[in-house]
């Protein structure tokens, strides 16, 4: 069964940041789809197991971006 989460992402401007933070999702083990809303800054990530926080902020710190606290 699939799991789907949402993240804020912060610090992104345009069709670029979007790519590599899909980028660096996609790479996550597990990762099935990554859809971002540019003007919000919404990440939804669909897994066939609930990630890590730790995993996500680390792979959003690698695109160059932050991931907001909830």
């Amino acid at each position: 069964m699939a799991v789907t989460s949402t993240y804020t992402v912060t610090g992104m401007t345009c069709g670029h940041c979007v790519h590599a933070v899909t980028t660096e999702l996609t790479e996550l083990p597990g990762v099935a789809d990554v859809q971002v809303d540019l003007g919000t800054g919404a990440v939804t990530v669909t897994s066939a197991e609930p990630l890590s926080a730790d995993a996500v902020r680390a792979a959003v710190d690698e695109a160059g971006y932050a991931l907001a606290d909830a």
